[in-house]
C-alpha cells in the first residue's frame, strides 16, 4: 500500500464513522420540527411538488450522460483524485457565482435557483462517476448518482439507512427497480428539500441573499463532492477497508 493509498484508508474510516453514527439530539429534533412542519402542507401540494421534483431530477438524471465525458480507463487513484477535485472546484465556483446573482435577483430569481443547482450537482456527480471509471451510461450506475446525492444532503436518520445501502451496492442493486418510475421519489425530495431549506431561505432575504446565496452553494457542492469521493472510494479501492466490515466502528477502540 503506497501513501496516498494509506491516507484515503485513513479519509474513509473517520468518514464511515460520520455516515453510521447515530442521530443527535439536534438532529433528531430538527427531523421532528421538520415532520410537524411537514404535516401541515396538504397532500395535494406533497403531491405537486413530488412530481415536480421527480420530473427535473429524471430530465437531468437522463439528460446529462450526453454532455459527460468518456469513462476514464486507467490512471492511479492519486491521479484520477487530481481530476475529481478539479472538477469540485470548478463547480463550487459556478455554483457560488449563480448563486450570488440568483440571490441578489430576490424572491423570483432565488426561486430559480433551486433548479439551476441541482442541475449543477448532478452534472458534478455525472463527471466524478466517470474519472472515477464507472459508466454514466449504465441505469444502474444514474441510479446509484441518486443514492449518492441523498447521502449527501439527508438527515442523519437517513443518512444510515442510504449509507447501508452505498456499502453493499452490488447486493442491493439487484433489488432496485427496472424503471425510474418506481423510484421512491416522495422521500427524495421531502428529504432535500428539509435539509436544504433553512440554508436557502435565507438567500430570499433582501440584501443578504448574494452573500447568503455564494456561501450557501459554494458549501453544498463542496460537501456532495466530498461524499462523492468517499462513495466512489468504497467502490474502487474497498480492500483497503476490509477492516469496516469486520469491525463496524473501528475508531472507537
Amino acid at each position: 500500500m503506497n501513501n496516498y493509498e494509506d491516507s484515503v484508508r485513513t479519509d474513509l474510516l473517520f468518514w464511515h464513522k460520520k455516515m453510521s453514527s447515530a442521530p443527535s439530539f439536534t438532529d433528531r429534533l430538527s427531523k421532528r420540527v421538520q415532520d410537524k412542519i411537514n404535516g401541515y402542507i396538504p397532500e395535494k401540494v406533497h403531491k405537486a411538488i413530488t412530481v415536480t421534483m421527480e420530473k427535473l431530477f429524471k430530465a437531468v438524471l437522463f439528460g446529462a450522460e450526453y454532455t459527460t465525458g468518456r469513462k476514464m480507463t486507467n490512471g492511479t487513484l492519486v491521479y484520477r483524485e487530481a481530476y475529481v477535485r478539479n472538477q469540485i472546484s470548478f463547480y463550487q465556483k459556478t455554483a457560488s457565482l449563480e448563486g450570488a446573482v440568483t440571490g441578489a435577483g430576490g424572491l423570483l430569481m432565488g426561486l430559480a435557483d433551486f433548479p439551476v443547482l441541482i442541475g449543477l450537482k448532478m452534472k458534478l456527480l455525472f463527471d466524478i462517476a466517470s474519472l472515477y471509471g464507472f459508466d454514466v451510461k449504465d441505469y444502474r450506475e444514474r441510479l446509484y448518482i441518486l443514492y449518492v446525492f441523498q447521502l449527501a444532503f439527508s438527515s442523519q436518520q437517513r443518512r444510515n439507512a442510504v449509507y447501508q445501502h452505498i456499502l453493499g451496492w452490488n447486493e442491493f442493486a439487484r433489488t432496485l427497480p427496472e424503471k425510474a418510475e418506481d423510484f421512491d421519489w416522495r422521500s427524495f425530495q421531502q428529504e432535500y428539500r428539509d435539509y436544504i431549506d433553512l440554508a436557502k431561505m435565507a438567500q430570499l432575504v433582501p440584501v443578504i441573499g448574494a452573500a447568503v446565496g455564494a456561501i450557501a452553494n459554494y458549501k453544498l457542492v463542496a460537501q456532495l463532492g466530498e461524499t462523492a469521493m468517499n462513495c466512489y472510494r468504497l467502490r474502487l479501492v474497498g480492500h483497503l477497508i476490509s477492516d469496516i466490515n469486520q469491525n463496524p466502528y473501528p475508531l472507537n477502540e
